[in-house]
């Protein structure tokens, strides 16, 4: 791996300069997005130290307001370090950047002139078992990044699910310390992915909030909220509704904001697809008031995207968002009413946010349609109804009997699930198609 766009005091040595402490990551944001502004941010991670410096100064430099991302790679996210060392020795490329593997010093090395006080760094992983990463993140002073008990569990392996909890729990109690040294950290909850697809809103909402209380709990005091794009504009405008109110009435800290994942599920194939997609995306984050947005490119249906096309999907985002109008605040609706009940549901089975998430998933208070791991009960179903709307089609042990009727006209067959899964994907490359005829 080439250190050879890495200052130079940094390569091959373990001994540093000053330390330059970094910007409180949630603070910065609150005060560069909402109100119209909106941060925008990759999804970037190379495994070459100084492709991923280069990567990083393009980032900042893009006409947009920006933070950096690295994003790791997969032999890291489940241990499997000597599958990296082998790499190394191999001089194969990862699909990320290996932090645990690296000295501090290359990392530090990566970050030095470019990270400060206007541009934040956060690493994004995928880890259920991330005990490694807390420690490398910690030695070099990174003090942003995102993931969850929940989220970072049950769409990526067979981790248990309490074995998680433990984890994250330990984890994140470490990452609070951080406050010790002058270091604010910021915690992201993934859990307004949970699969990118057909998991309705309100669910996303209830796992996105539950993961910050959990965040909170063990010591973390700048929180962000995740909520991914999902099929009906409309619909996603309820959600992160929903989402904020529920932040500010019950999460303790006022040191919160909202990011926007473009959406998570199957990619258009077409270039005009995509960007049209990344728009849509851009203009819920400014109608709903949401901060950051975490940008796809027109890569994602083919491969791993470069630097440019990254910094394209970034200014055009970001172009997007200046030309759209924040939306009224919406009062009482069907999502926050579902996403309440679920929060209240799983909030009273114990005091300990943990624990609560553990016995909820048991007892079906929490279920995600179609995922299957093993505790996840796989009882509740959805599908999207004919005008592109999430809807439950089993409920399972949900609490949501008194809010929700469930059912639909017909069985969820493979085949519907198919078509539901690419319905993003078909709409948005006929409609670029069409407007190209």
């Amino acid at each position: 791996m080439s250190t050879a766009g890495l200052p130079g005091r940094l390569v091959g040595s373990a001994s540093v300069g000053p330390r330059v402490r970094p910007v409180d990551f949630g603070e910065f944001v609150r005060r560069h997005g909402g109100s119209g502004g909106l941060v925008v941010q990759p999804r970037m991670g190379f495994s070459d130290p100084a492709q991923m410096r280069a990567g990083l100064a393009a980032v900042k430099q893009a006409k947009a307001t920006t933070v950096g991302t690295i994003t790791l790679d997969s032999y890291t996210r489940v241990g499997e370090l000597a599958a990296i060392d082998t790499a190394f020795r191999e001089g194969i490329a990862l699909n990320g950047y290996p932090i645990v593997s690296y000295d501090r010093s290359v990392t530090e090395g990566v970050l030095e002139g470019i990270r400060d006080d206007t541009f934040p760094v956060q690493v994004r992983h995928g880890s259920a078992v991330p005990n490694d990463i807390f420690k490398a993140l910690a030695k070099a002073w990174i003090n942003a990044t995102e993931g969850g008990p929940v989220s970072y569990c049950l769409p990526y392996g067979r981790t248990p699910l309490a074995q998680s909890i433990r984890n994250w729990a330990s984890c994140t109690q470490v990452f609070a310390r951080l406050r010790e040294i002058g270091v604010q950290p910021h915690l992201e909850t993934f859990g307004g992915c949970m699969l990118g697809q057909l998991c309705p809103p309100s669910e996303l909402v209830a796992i996105s909030f539950l993961e910050a209380l959990f965040f909170y709990q063990h010591g973390i005091r700048s929180i962000s909220l995740s909520y991914a794009q999902q099929t009906n504009m409309e619909q996603d405008l309820e959600a992160v509704a929903a989402l904020r109110r529920l932040c500010a009435e019950l999460l303790p800290t006022q040191n919160w904001h909202v990011v926007i994942y473009a959406y998570m599920g199957v990619y258009p194939a077409t270039d005009q697809g995509a960007y049209r997609l990344l728009g849509k995306a851009a203009e819920l984050a400014v109608r709903s008031g949401s901060e950051r947005i975490i940008v796809k490119t027109v890569a994602e249906s083919r491969r791993i995207p470069t630097i440019a096309e990254n910094v394209a999907a970034l200014e055009s985002a970001s172009r997007v968002a200046a030309a759209v109008s924040p939306g009224a605040v919406l009062g009482d609706t069907q999502t926050y009413a579902e996403a309440r009940a679920l929060v209240e549901a799983v909030l009273s089975l114990d005091s300990d946010v943990g624990r609560a998430l553990e016995l909820a998933f048991k007892q079906g208070y929490l279920d995600i349609p179609y995922c299957v791991h093993p505790d996840n009960n796989g009882r509740a179903r959805s599908y999207l109804d004919t005008d592109g709307k999430l809807r439950w089609a089993e409920l399972g042990g949900l609490p949501l009997r008194h809010l929700v009727r469930a059912g639909r006209s017909r069985k969820v067959t493979s085949t519907g699930l198919l078509e539901d899964l690419s319905y993003v994907r078909t709409k948005f490359d006929r409609e670029a198609l069409t407007i190209a005829e």
